[in-house]
């Protein structure tokens, strides 16, 4: 059903977020960090980052990390009008519109964001294909010149609607779970060789992460190095985002911590990919 009157959108957005918020404060969520001081919360915590992470997970961020000074990009479309406004409610700023689809006017809001704040996008959102990483988010990191932080968010055999991500619902009770990379630089300037290579990577490495959440929220066995995460606003995020942080690590050492590929194999990649680029 098509919600368009604003009083419609208003109601039901503040249903949805006190069903959202009671709903999800009876799991369990623990993360498995490359790099714990990604985490907007983590008193070390400097500079802002671009989170990413599949659509259908989107319940488990809005839920923890509101209050953290993160800015979240929605579609123009109409179906992310109540989405909005849940975002706002559960303490999320928002910018509407596409990093490609007149871009120009969306790019400058969120540079403007980037300055003092975080971003986070789904980056198969907001129609599909599940699970297929579009390059909007690698564009952006690299002319932001904002590090990628990669989140695989998973929930033990949650409910799955009949929508195009298979948008999952987790069962009350049950275990969230979430495997987070390390910031990942992604150089600026790449050409379209390189853009590729930087997007297919990434949407590997998401996959992997979620894979791997997903198998560890049914297994529900410890972890060695895992932490007990829990819904709180950041004492930090509202300034230190603002400050020099780190530039983050290439994306092939990313791939190969996480078995993905060897380093080596890589890092030789990338470098041909930078030659043609230079040549």
């Amino acid at each position: 059903m098509k919600i368009t009157s604003p009083l419609a959108i208003g109601a039901t957005s503040l249903v949805a977020t006190a069903a959202i918020r009671h709903w999800m404060a009876t799991l369990d969520y623990r993360a498995d960090f490359g790099d714990p001081t990604v985490d907007p919360v983590h008193p070390d915590f400097r500079g802002a980052k671009i989170f990413v992470f599949w659509h259908e997970a989107i319940l488990l961020p809005l839920h923890l990390r509101g209050h953290a000074n993160i800015a979240m990009l929605l579609s123009r479309h109409w179906d992310a009008n109540v989405l909005d406004k849940v975002a706002r409610m559960m303490g999320f700023g928002v910018v509407r519109g596409s990093t490609f689809h007149g871009g120009s006017v969306v790019l400058r809001q969120l540079a403007e964001r980037a300055r003092t704040g975080n971003l986070t996008i789904t980056p198969d959102g907001p129609r599909g294909p599940r699970r297929r990483l579009a390059a909007g988010c690698v564009y952006l990191a690299g002319t932001l010149r904002i590090p990628l932080v990669a989140m695989g968010l998973g929930f033990d055999r949650p409910w799955r609607l009949r929508t195009w991500d298979r948008f999952a619902v987790p069962r009350p009770w049950s275990r969230a779970r979430a495997v987070v990379s390390r910031p990942i630089h992604v150089p600026e300037g790449l050409d379209r060789d390189g853009l590729e290579w930087h997007r297919a990577g990434i949407e590997r490495l998401l996959v992997r992460l979620s894979d791997d959440a997903e198998a560890w929220a049914t297994a529900g066995d410890d972890r060695a190095g895992a932490s007990r995460v829990r819904r709180e606003p950041s004492a930090v995020a509202a300034w230190a985002a603002a400050l020099p942080g780190p530039a983050g690590v290439p994306l092939a050492d990313e791939l190969a911590r996480t078995g993905l590929a060897s380093a080596a194999s890589e890092r030789a990649t990338a470098t041909a990919t930078s030659a043609r680029r230079a040549s």
